[in-house]
């Protein structure tokens, strides 16, 4: 196995303050407004409490084992178990990769619009691919340099958000549970990536520490400002905002860069999956044709369902990541040599089917808490059950 250069606690902060400032996370926000702005903040920690936690633990999982996010999944559910993550993992790289140049194009485009709806796409494909050439250890200077001038606008975007008189929260029938649902999604989201920059790291724990404590922060404030927004100013659509609030040129970086800095994590990533299904697949030259087909679906293809698309992720990645720490921090099992663990499998089935099942539920914590402990619970019962013998429920 090839060695891989190691990456400061600092530069790892700097990728997942990069990855919360996001358009994406700012509407997921509006979302949340109907709660007001009490119990909206309530919901938008809790949920992100919930996923952080198991992005954390996934994360740590990456960074003992140096191993990319879906090489750890090799360790619940074996080698030809783990191609199906694998490929859900592209499959919702890909759909975000093109939601969020989609989003992003609009934003800018409601800036400063050069007249054709393939331009906007076009720079940021261009910008993103650039970033994944350069990759996450090389980028240095320029990640550092980014990621303050997003910072001291995000800071300009809250202030200009929360002088506004509050308008009222918009009419909705949204529950607590369901807000704290689309609060852990979004960290959810990143359950099959975090490995893939944690693996890299120096300092193992610390970098996943801050890597979750940096995205738990940062994530909560974009939240946040689209919560704020759509309460104080009247209006969900950000760029709108930005447009009132005369920002300009500045608004403009914020929406681009933006969506860079999360959208290369995204299509790199994606990369680094295909890598673990055929190891014959280099990461960065698939990151970028993840990246041209991501630009092509938001040019041509109709790119909607953003709260629906969030919560196949939850429902998809959470009972994976529950069978994972399981497996590794309470059960000490690796079944990284066997062909499929069928047992996990089947754990994970059921794990999908509850949560989809939940979602027709009012539950004041949301799907994912209950989710994961149920699952984890099960994967106890059924190791003390069945794991007697080494290959039990394993195809080897």
């Amino acid at each position: 196995m090839e060695k891989q250069a190691k990456t400061s606690t600092f530069s790892n902060g700097l990728i997942w303050f990069g990855a919360a400032v996001s358009i994406a996370e700012i509407m997921a926000g509006t979302m949340i407004a109907p709660l007001g702005f009490g119990k909206g903040l309530a919901a938008i920690l809790l949920g992100h409490l919930i996923g952080c936690v198991l992005f954390y633990f996934a994360g740590l999982i990456g960074a003992n084992t140096e191993k990319s996010s879906m090489e750890t999944v090799k360790i619940s559910f074996g080698q030809k178990g783990s191609l199906l993550f694998s490929a859900l993992n592209v499959l919702q790289l890909v759909g975000w990769t093109a939601i969020m140049i989609k989003s992003g194009a609009d934003a800018a485009n409601s800036v400063v619009s050069f007249g054709g709806v393939w331009i906007w796409p076009v720079i940021i494909g261009a910008l993103i691919i650039i970033w994944i050439l350069v990759g996450v250890k090389d980028l240095g200077k320029l990640n550092a340099v980014t990621m303050g001038g997003l910072f001291l606008l995000t800071v300009v975007l809250s202030v200009l958000v929360f002088k506004e008189k509050a308008a009222g929260a918009p009419i909705g029938g949204l529950s607590f549970g369901t807000a704290v649902e689309l609060s852990a999604a979004m960290p959810l989201s990143w359950l099959p990536l975090i490995s893939d920059y944690t693996r890299e790291a120096r300092k193992k724990r610390a970098a996943t520490l801050v890597s979750t404590g940096v995205y738990f922060a940062t994530s909560c404030w974009m939240y946040v400002i689209g919560m704020g927004a759509a309460i104080f100013t009247g209006e969900s659509d950000i760029s709108k905002i930005m447009m009132a609030a005369g920002l300009g040129i500045a608004g403009l970086l914020i929406v681009i860069f933006s969506t860079v800095t999360t959208t290369f994590l995204d299509a790199y990533s994606a990369g680094v999956s295909l890598v673990s299904i055929s190891g014959k697949i280099n990461a960065k030259r698939a990151g970028v044709a993840i990246c041209v087909l991501g630009t092509a679906l938001a040019i041509f293809a109709p790119v909607t369902g953003f709260e629906n698309f969030l919560y196949f992720i939850g429902s998809a990645f959470a009972p994976m990541a529950a069978i994972l720490i399981a497996d590794y921090f309470i059960l000490k099992k690796d079944r990284t040599e066997s062909v499929c663990s069928v047992r996990n499998i089947v754990l994970w089935v059921i794990g999908f089917a509850i949560y989809r099942a939940f979602m027709g539920f009012d539950i004041p914590v949301g799907c994912t808490l209950p989710v994961m402990v149920i699952i984890l619970v099960l994967c106890i019962i059924t190791d003390k059950l069945f794991g007697g013998s080494k290959n039990a429920g394993e195809i080897s």
